[in-house]
């Protein structure tokens, strides 16, 4: 994300412009308003004050490539934050039309921030309340010679009131993308325009309606209904407005008449919803069809753009967590497949071992007969030294081929119960030629009762951190170094900890993640650690590091025993 992106949130236009009087960056807002910016110099010349400072003919502000008054100029040269009314001059279809913007700098850095927030329609309306004012004045000057003209002052009020009400919805749609909110601020605005004591939204289900906000908060999800006159109305699309006793049939009655407004809301062909208003006071349908039929065609758009733009929300949700769990399947299957490799693989290295193996303990077994009967003492003492460290060397590939099928061991569908003490023994006898040359093993073995568990996933475990304790010595170009591996059962918590005394970890927050290693390429794969995180995950365990560079790194396992 870009330093400037957090722009694009906000409902007014900005542009971003550098010391060398760049522009380096203008929001969605900004590029929307002014389609036909080049530069920020030809900008200025369109960009003018409002109104004209009383001093500018006795101390005009330097040209600079930028005309001597240009807000613009003022704010980049100003040392401190900078407001200003400005006007702008647009053009199209052949036609120059003012648009008006409160202008607001600051300044960041080697960044000077022009925020221009669209005053336009308030202007508009500021003049249109002007000329409400001076119709009114006229209509009262003129009322006591004719009484007639009465109605040119209320035809203007009633369209100021229009334009204010159609204003405000814009501005609110435009403002959010939220249903909820749309919808309350909407029925608040109605609310007051026509004196309305209860005003909701109600959802559709073809005749049948569900409330769904309520300025009142009574009778939120009721499922609401109407005569088959109103229906009609509703049906095709057209506002009714009748006096009545009960707002809609399943309503307990008034204790008097009242004024309802039912406004269907549309989009396209498809009715969404109503907006209901109850008020006391009398409401002439003919003078606010044509306001209430704007409000019903914006709400329509606004309420399907933003179920649109919650559903993307939601589909994005969900591509997220299936991606995530497309990842944690592929580590599963790589682990799955890589395990079942290495058992074949050990299976047929114990097979292809114990064949010969078999045929030296033979031999061994005659070899020992043979010395008994030779006569030369010497010569029998010699060969019976050969022939007993060769029965040696065949108990320990035994005991290394016995390490290795139970490492691997493919019978693991079910938990079963380990000796983790063992475990890891077993882990350190195939790893001894990382470990054997200046690595020290220090044990500090609690008393571990039998843990249920997957033991070959942990095995793994174990040999993913063990092998990378020993390579972070190594990498330190150290001549020695130390792996303390500490055990103890702690209410019910099985805790492993395995410290070495290498060169630590740079990014101790990227470790577990899938294919990031700080090894050379070829030698780490960058699964190792994210692999173990999913098993140990799977004993519903967690794994956490500690690091310091150049001193080393701790692994803090824990399992729960139960």
């Amino acid at each position: 994300m870009g330093k400037f992106d957090l722009f694009n949130k906000f409902n007014s236009a900005v542009v971003v412009i550098n010391e060398n009087r760049e522009t380096v960056f203008t929001n969605n807002v900004f590029k929307r308003i002014f389609k036909d910016f080049e530069n920020i110099k030809k900008f200025s010349h369109k960009l003018d004050y409002e109104v004209y400072s009383l001093d500018y003919k006795t101390n005009p502000l330097e040209n600079y490539d930028m005309p001597a008054i240009s807000p613009i100029l003022q704010a980049f040269k100003s040392k401190e934050d900078f407001s200003a009314h400005v006007k702008y001059m647009s053009y199209e279809n052949n036609v120059f039309s003012p648009l008006y913007f409160d202008m607001n700098s600051t300044k960041k850095g080697k960044y000077t921030v022009i925020i221009l927030t669209d005053v336009t329609a308030k202007i508009n309306l500021g003049t249109i309340q002007r000329q409400v004012q001076t119709y009114k004045a006229k209509a009262d000057f003129l009322e006591e010679e004719n009484k007639s003209l009465s109605k040119i002052k209320l035809l203007a009020q009633s369209q100021a009131m229009k334009l204010l009400l159609l204003n405000n919805i814009s501005n609110i749609i435009r403002g959010s993308i939220d249903t909820s909110v749309i919808l309350k601020s909407a029925l608040k605005e109605l609310s007051y325009m026509f004196g309305a004591f209860r005003a909701y939204y109600a959802e559709s289900d073809g005749l049948k309606f569900k409330i769904k906000e309520s300025i009142s908060k009574k009778g939120i999800n009721n499922i609401i209904s109407f005569d088959k006159t109103v229906n009609d109305y509703i049906t095709n699309g057209k506002v009714s407005c009748t006096t009545c006793r009960k707002e809609y049939n399943e309503a307990e009655p008034f204790k008097e008449n009242v004024q309802r407004i039912v406004m269907p809301i549309y989009h396209l062909d498809k009715l969404i919803g109503i907006i209901v208003l109850s008020t006391k006071q009398k409401i002439k349908l003919s003078d606010t069809l044509e306001v209430l039929e704007g409000v019903s065609s914006q709400l329509g758009n606004a309420i399907i753009q933003a179920e649109l733009y919650k559903n993307n929300e939601q589909m994005v949700k969900d591509l997220t967590k299936a991606l995530k769990e497309l990842k944690e399947t592929q580590l599963q299957l790589i682990n799955s497949a890589k395990m079942v490799s290495i058992g074949q693989l050990a299976a047929g290295v114990a097979h292809e071992i114990n064949t010969p193996l078999a045929s030296i303990k033979s031999n061994n077994e005659i070899n020992k007969k043979i010395i008994k009967q030779i006569e030369n003492k010497e010569l029998a003492e010699l060969l019976e030294e050969t022939n007993n460290i060769d029965l040696m060397a065949i108990e320990k590939i035994n005991s290394h081929v016995l390490s290795l099928r139970k490492f691997v061991r493919l019978d693991e569908a079910e938990l079963q119960e380990a000796d983790i003490n063992k475990e890891i023994d077993l882990t350190l006898d195939l790893i001894r030629h990382e470990t054997k040359n200046g690595i020290e093993i220090v044990k500090n073995y609690g008393n571990i009762p039998p843990v249920k568990c997957y033991p070959n996933m942990l095995n793994q475990v174990f040999m993913n951190i063990l092998i990378n304790a020993a390579h972070a010595i190594k990498g330190c170009k150290k001549a020695s170094g130390t792996i303390t591996i500490d055990t103890k059962y702690k209410k019910n918590n099985l805790i492993v900890k395995i410290k070495d005394t290498g060169c630590g970890i740079k990014e101790p927050g990227k470790i577990f993640d899938t294919g990031y290693t700080t090894k050379k390429a070829g030698v780490g794969t960058g699964w190792g650690l994210a692999i173990s995180q999913k098993i140990i995950e799977k004993h519903k365990g967690k794994i956490e590091v500690k690091t310091k560079i150049n001193k080393g790194s701790e692994f803090y396992i824990t399992i729960p025993g139960e």
